[in-house]
């Protein structure tokens, strides 16, 4: 635990002045972002009295070494840049929102010739306009089945749109009507984005006038006495009024806001938003954070107003933003807002109507998921708890390991040896610290050699970069050849979370005595005698510990075993996830590859002139040279590469016994002339 007043600047050295400051701890790691309008005055109430300070910030100034600052001209500047370095940073004494599952939207691709209506989630893209989020895929897939009655955008994806337009037949949905089939050309580019245009006017909530139009055409055709096109008509109407009752007007003046609840207790927070497009309510989402610091519900709302529109642009944030508190001061969110949608936004509290009716709405949402959450988690955490106490018993250690890695090695038969590191903290799975290794120092298999070799590279990364914190001594006999101490991600001053400077409380290897002997045996020449090792063996599930004959047998029921089962399981996902990307990157070969200075765009620019690399290994150096971008000294390397490289066996097309030669088949049993012989 660190003294504050060790690293606490002196009187007069921070700036009267707006701008943001980090917290780092002892390993360099940024551990706290904040604002302010006077540096100077915020941060002088973190160096007083720990007594005086609420549990969670003394917690927070005792685990930092440091304390750094940036000065800015603007609060708005100073809004940005925190937003910025807690997304780059991901601080573990900030408020963050963690939202459990990835919100569908309604997509339609403006961005391509052919907008395609579709289901998104994740980054929202450049030229695609979204609608949403939604709480269920399914509920967009109802809407959009009931909108492609009356407006037949395409929903196809790329494949099946450039098989159809191959074979000239369109998909089942534009034989029954529901796609207006551009792949085959019964509608033109221009006519079908009109028609996209349509669908997203209505699902903006501009459904009055078009519903009138439709009810005139009916009225229209009628009176001609074209009865089926006045059916057609009707039952038009009726899909768009059932596809508009999935969605009931809350706001009657067809507002366009965002609604955000916030409901607290002492340890943890829950946000709902609603988001009113037209006066309906077109999508719901909420977060829960812990409170890791003191935090009113102001800063609280604050905060999610960053996480929600720190990456929108344009109409993505809407004029009006109600919200149960206003940040302090509200000047600058609101301003960055402002700059954020490119026109004037409103912040501000409900204080009558329908608007604060439909507040109370969104805040017993709040509420409920509040319960929810507490409810879910309460059962996790004993149980995550109790498992971690189980394997500290088992393994006779002196506290709960609440970071454990575990390592596991993959091969087939001997070829493309990798091995994977996952990290568990606090019992869950930690996927940003994830890593994955190439086997260099020997080839061949050799599972313990193997373990060797990645524990000792781990943990040498380790105390090289103890060495450069000034947590070690000299550290001169740890440099290795690939210069661990300067190169790599061992150069990274920011405290991104990218090197190895975290050590874990356990080390679990994929194996049984011999691999934990390796792990150990690495540790001890590295002079690490502070981190405890065991090995899960798969075929009993016994847990194997270093210099133990026999091993330590957990109770099939123990939830510490059915941890390190978890984590074992993940780390053999991780290693051969790995392995077989390697091995079909290693079969998608060719020898181009080992060309030097041969690109991506120049190895299928010579492929696609030639049309094989049968026909571009026969040619001369002269007809090589006509390819773009081929010059004559590349074009001699290429020919030398080809020459040298041996030719590829023969393709069988396994499902007809034939022999393809260069995308052409040859019969099975015809001469082959390739070998001289029959095959």
């Amino acid at each position: 635990m660190a003294d504050p007043s060790s690293y606490r600047p002196r009187p007069g050295e921070i700036p009267d002045s707006p701008g943001v400051y980090r917290f780092r701890d002892e390993h360099r790691r940024v551990i706290y972002v904040g604002k302010a309008k006077s540096l100077r005055q915020r941060l002088a109430n973190y160096f007083q009295d720990l007594a005086g300070l609420h549990p969670r910030t003394r917690s927070m100034v005792t685990t930092a070494a440091s304390v750094e600052w940036t000065v800015v001209s603007t609060e708005v500047e100073a809004l940005q840049l925190e937003y910025s370095w807690i997304k780059e940073f991901d601080p573990r004494f900030n408020v963050k929102y963690r939202d459990d599952k990835s919100y569908p939207y309604l997509a339609v691709t403006m961005n391509e010739e052919f907008p395609r209506v579709q289901v998104m989630r994740g980054h929202k893209k450049k030229g695609v306009r979204y609608f949403g989020p939604y709480a269920h895929a399914w509920a967009i897939r109802d809407t959009v089945d009931l909108l492609l009655r009356v407006f037949p955008v395409r929903t196809c994806s790329a494949g099946v749109f450039k098989n159809a337009s191959r074979t000239g037949r369109p998909c089942l949905l534009g034989y029954i009507g529901k796609c207006s089939a551009p792949c085959v050309g019964r509608i033109d580019p221009v006519d079908h984005r009109d028609l996209a245009e349509e669908f997203c006017d209505f699902m903006a909530g501009r459904t009055g006038t078009y519903l009138r139009r439709l009810e005139k055409q009916m009225m229209e055709a009628a009176d001609e006495m074209e009865y089926e096109r006045a059916a057609r008509l009707r039952d038009d109407i009726e899909a768009l009024k059932k596809a508009m009752e999935k969605n009931a007007v809350v706001l009657a003046d067809a507002t366009d806001a965002d609604l955000i609840a916030v409901a607290e207790d002492e340890l943890e927070a829950a946000v709902q938003i609603f988001h009113v497009r037209g006066g309906r309510v077109r999508g719901q989402r909420g977060w829960v954070t812990d409170k890791v610091e003191e935090v009113t519900t102001g800063a609280l709302v604050e905060h999610a107003l960053q996480q929600l529109y720190g990456e929108e642009t344009g109409d993505a944030v809407p004029k009006e933003v109600l919200v149960p508190a206003l940040p302090d001061p509200v000047e600058p969110v609101q301003e960055w807002l402002t700059v954020r949608r490119g026109s004037g936004v409103s912040l501000r509290i409900p204080q009558r109507g329908d608007k604060k009716a439909l507040m109370e709405t969104v805040q017993r949402n709040a509420q409920q998921a509040l319960v929810l959450h507490k409810t879910k988690r309460a059962s996790d955490l004993t149980t995550r708890s109790r498992a971690l106490e189980e394997i500290a018993e088992a393994l006779a250690l002196d506290s709960a390991p609440l970071r454990i890695e575990c390592y596991d090695i993959s091969h087939l038969q001997g070829d493309d040896v990798v091995a994977s590191m996952v990290v568990f903290e606090d019992g869950l799975a930690r996927k940003s610290e994830y890593r994955r290794f190439q086997i260099k120092g020997f080839a061949g298999q050799d599972d313990v050699r193997s373990m060797h070799e990645v524990i000792t590279r781990r943990f040498r990364r380790y105390l090289a970069e103890k060495e450069r914190t000034g947590e070690w001594g000299d550290g001169d006999d740890l440099k290795d050849d690939e210069g661990l101490l300067t190169a790599g991600g061992l150069k990274d001053e920011d405290g991104r979370p990218k090197k190895f400077a975290y050590p874990p409380q356990l080390v679990v290897v994929d194996g049984g005595a011999p691999q934990v002997a390796a792990a150990k045996k690495a540790l001890d020449e590295l002079g690490i005698d502070d981190i405890a090792v065991c090995g899960l063996a798969k075929r009993l599930e016994e847990v194997w510990l270093p210099d133990e004959d026999d091993p330590v047998v957990l109770p099939r029921t123990s939830e510490g075993l059915y941890l390190l089962q978890r984590v074992r399981d993940e780390a053999h996902r991780f290693a051969i996830t790995y392995q077989r990307a390697k091995r079909a990157k290693r079969f998608r070969s060719s020898p181009l590859d080992d060309v030097p200075g041969l690109g991506e765009t120049r190895k299928q620019a010579l492929i696609k002139h030639f049309g094989s690399l049968k026909k571009l290994r026969s040619a001369t150096i002269d007809q090589i040279c006509e390819v773009p971008g081929i010059g004559r000294k590349t074009a001699e390397t290429v020919a030398a590469a080809l020459a040298q490289a041996a030719p590829a066996a023969p393709a069988v097309n396994t499902a007809t016994g034939e022999i393809i030669d260069d995308g052409e088949p040859v019969a099975a049993g015809a001469p082959d002339e390739r070998r001289g012989q029959e095959p």
